[in-house]
């Protein structure tokens, strides 16, 4: 999958999740898990957004740490409103399935890039820096 094609998906990711909230009960609890919930799914899109443009692997591995971050949180959300029987298990489940697959997306991303980055370190540090300084004595 591409960049481009994982903005899409993290976009429709929070757009699914749009329509969960606004068939939360407007009780305070659904109020308050439809909030934290909203937080949770656009920041995946977000910080993916913003990890695309970073100016460093480490830049970029930081903002994927968020992104998962932020994908775990919604899995901890969706469920609480499946256990509290809120919404239809069959639209919950799919979601939760969405953003298991997307928290092991960026994991395995954010592995990938720190093995990359430790073989350049071991490939440059293991070449010979031999000085073109020539001794004139």
């Amino acid at each position: 999958m591409n960049k481009e094609e994982l903005i899409e998906r993290t976009k429709k990711f929070a757009l699914d999740v749009f329509d969960v909230i606004d068939l939360l009960p407007k009780n305070n609890k659904g109020q308050v898990l439809g909030r934290q919930l909203l937080k949770a799914a656009t920041s995946v899109g977000a910080n993916y957004r913003a990890a695309c443009r970073a100016r460093s692997k480490a830049e970029f591995i930081s903002k994927l740490g968020i992104v998962v971050e932020e994908s775990d949180e919604c899995i901890y959300w969706l469920e609480l409103i499946k256990d509290c029987k809120m919404l239809n298990t069959e639209m919950l489940n799919t979601l939760i399935t969405e953003a298991h697959e997307l928290t092991a997306i960026f994991v395995t991303t954010i592995n990938s890039t720190k093995r990359n980055s430790k073989k350049l370190t071991v490939s440059s540090d293991s070449q010979n820096h031999k000085s073109e300084i020539i001794n004139l004595k």
